[in-house]
């Protein structure tokens, strides 16, 4: 198939910047007008930004709205939790559930590393407040999970989910998760605390027989 080129010349403003094709027969394609129209508004809206050298910023990669609001859920479920009754502790759990849900929620554009780490302490902190009212399945899951989210710089969950195990009488589990812990988390206070009455736990039946 032949192709036909037809070359047309165009006009540069001086002083606008603003291109044109003055000499376009009545003929012209409609296409190449319409595309001209857009280069040129292109270029006025480039002109008003405000940025040096009115070079564009690049896209924002996340919302910072929905930041805002899963940091205020969590900000909110702390202070209340702080009252450490049944009723406080209820709706501190239900305020880390709707900031992990916008946690959850964000599109997939956004940072993933930026979702772990939200989710990551969302959970460590309902973890707790499940422990709180003595939920210890549900505080050793949410536990479990944001270790599984975070597991380097989370010592927290990793002795909220070894507590979780202690309480419901899974001492051998309790002192393999804590171990793994350890191993991640260095000699952290707490893990090394819960360890020795792991141990302690354990090695009384061998003391009795002895």
């Amino acid at each position: 198939m032949d192709e036909t080129f037809t070359l047309l010349p165009l006009y540069l403003d001086p002083s606008s910047k603003a291109i044109s094709a003055p000499s376009l027969p009545a003929t012209a394609d409609a296409a190449l007008i319409t595309e001209l129209t857009a280069l040129n508004q292109l270029h006025r809206s480039f002109l008003n930004l405000d940025t040096p050298s009115q070079v564009p910023p690049p896209p924002l990669p996340l919302n910072p709205k929905r930041s805002a609001q899963i940091q205020k859920m969590r900000e909110q479920g702390n202070a209340i939790f702080r009252k450490s009754s049944a009723t406080s502790t209820a709706e501190a759990i239900k305020l880390y559930s709707y900031g992990l849900d916008m946690a959850l929620g964000r599109p997939g554009w956004e940072p993933a590393a930026l979702v772990k780490d939200e989710v990551s302490v969302l959970l460590a902190n309902r973890a707790q407040a499940h422990m709180n009212v003595q939920q210890w399945p549900e505080g050793a899951a949410d536990a479990n999970t944001s270790v599984v989210m975070k597991r380097v710089g989370n010592a927290k969950a990793w002795w909220r989910r070894g507590k979780c195990l202690v309480e419901m009488g899974r001492w051998e589990e309790a002192r393999d998760w804590v171990e793994k812990g350890l191993e991640l988390e260095g000699n952290d206070g707490e893990l090394k605390g819960l360890m020795g009455d792991v141990m302690s736990h354990l090695e009384k039946p061998a003391e009795k027989g002895s």
